[in-house]
């Protein structure tokens, strides 16, 4: 089968080189094409990217990743389409890996797993260990759900859901959406543990929040459309169901708190420390670090705020919207 591997790239001059150095370096045997998406950039990504032969880069203006994947895909001629990011760094045996995994005829994508690029910060460092946690606790060998920053899909598959839903205009659950209208189809994802790819995990606490805000406002899309998938999908689970109600309760109980009795404000003191060892127990478990473990706990409670109020706005939105389209 005939392989085409597509990067949507945005701005990212310092991590680019080393994607593609990688890919050109894949033990695969057989001949497959690179193609960068350019979506808009205004750094030195372009030069970068031209430098290397063999790959085609092409430019669009600014319509986010899911944009520019099926852009890539469009102009690609492969049979199977594979997608990385440009702040990825594919293993040597990346593409034979997930080659490897068609072997049933149901299975229309093969997904892998996150290597770090960036081990020495801590936030990247306890952002990696949990999506470990995740991948090998939780996901099972056939999961519902595939990341875009590794994994590759049949072409007619591809095309016949329609691909990347582009109203996701940042990677905030395009790739959810994605999976679910795959598996909705009767088809299948095996997951393969050895294909990997080191990520440039996030650094700042600021940025990582306001990243979750968003994935927490377009979930309020993705469960209108899929409510079966808000119980989780195999990467998501009862934790984070519990994590919703949880801080809204807690905003609840500081509100009631304000009313100056007292024990409404041993309530509130009361919800805030429980979901706070709760969230410290959890990063021990997917820690093992005494000290690490407080500090994960902490960003974990903080991103629990952050997801409610992006769903809770999502859904604010998109009923507004509905109102405001009936009159």
């Amino acid at each position: 089968m005939t392989i085409s591997v597509i990067v949507p790239a945005f701005n990212a001059q310092n991590t680019i080189g080393q994607t593609l150095k990688a890919l050109q370096e894949q033990d695969l045997s057989d001949k497959f094409e690179i193609i960068v998406i350019d979506d808009g950039s205004v750094d030195q990504t372009a030069k970068i990217v031209q430098s290397f032969v063999g790959v085609r880069y092409l430019y669009q203006d600014n319509a986010g990743p899911a944009a520019a994947r099926n852009h890539g895909a469009r102009l690609a001629q492969g049979q199977i389409l594979a997608f990385t990011d440009s702040d990825c760094i594919p293993h040597k045996n990346w593409l034979s890996s997930l080659m490897r995994g068609f072997v049933e005829k149901d299975v229309a994508v093969v997904m892998g797993s996150y290597g770090i690029a960036n081990d020495k910060n801590l936030l990247a460092y306890c952002v990696y260990k949990e999506i470990l946690f995740r991948h090998s606790r939780l996901l099972p060998e056939y999961p519902k759900v595939f990341g875009s920053y590794n994994f590759c899909v049949k072409r007619e598959v591809f095309d016949q859901v329609g691909g990347f839903n582009e109203l996701y205009r940042h990677a905030s659950g395009e790739d959810n959406d994605l999976s679910y209208k795959i598996v909705s189809k009767g088809l299948r994802i095996y997951f393969d543990r050895q294909a990997l790819v080191d990520h440039y995990h996030p650094v700042q606490i600021k940025k990582y929040l306001k990243e979750q805000f968003r994935h927490g406002y377009w979930r309020a899309v993705m469960y209108r459309k899929y409510p079966s998938m808000a119980a989780g999908d195999g990467y998501t689970f009862w934790k984070d169901a519990l994590e919703v109600p949880w801080s809204f309760g807690c905003l609840l109980a500081l509100f009631l708190s304000s009313l100056n009795f007292i024990s409404y404000k041993a309530l509130a003191l009361f919800v805030l420390i429980s979901f706070l060892i709760f969230e410290v127990l959890f990063a021990w478990v997917m820690l093992q670090d005494f000290l690490k473990c407080f500090f994960w706990g902490f960003v974990m409670f903080l991103r629990s705020f952050s997801r409610a109020f992006g769903l809770s706005t999502g859904f604010a939105s998109f009923f507004r919207k509905n109102i405001l389209n009936k009159y």
